[in-house]
């Protein structure tokens, strides 16, 4: 969880707000990447991030049998 956290404030914050001056010196299909983490990056990231959780959370569940899954793959 502190991972997920951590790579969240990274992106959000840190290549969003912090480092959006240095980023924009590298430019990736004519626009600076700098603005491109900070308008589209970060949301891209945070899908990443919401379906990394629910899959962790998924094995969590398996692990100690209480997952909402029946032995068919289907849900309850």
């Amino acid at each position: 969880m502190i991972t997920l956290l951590a790579i969240w404030f990274t992106v959000s914050f840190g290549f969003g707000i912090l480092l959006i001056e240095p980023l924009n010196n590298i430019v990736i299909l004519g626009f600076p990447l700098g603005l491109w983490f900070a308008q589209q990056g970060s949301i891209y990231v945070f899908v990443i991030l919401i379906l990394v959780y629910a899959l962790w959370m998924d094995r969590i569940d398996d692990e100690f049998g209480v997952a909402e899954r029946n032995e068919e793959g289907g849900y309850k």
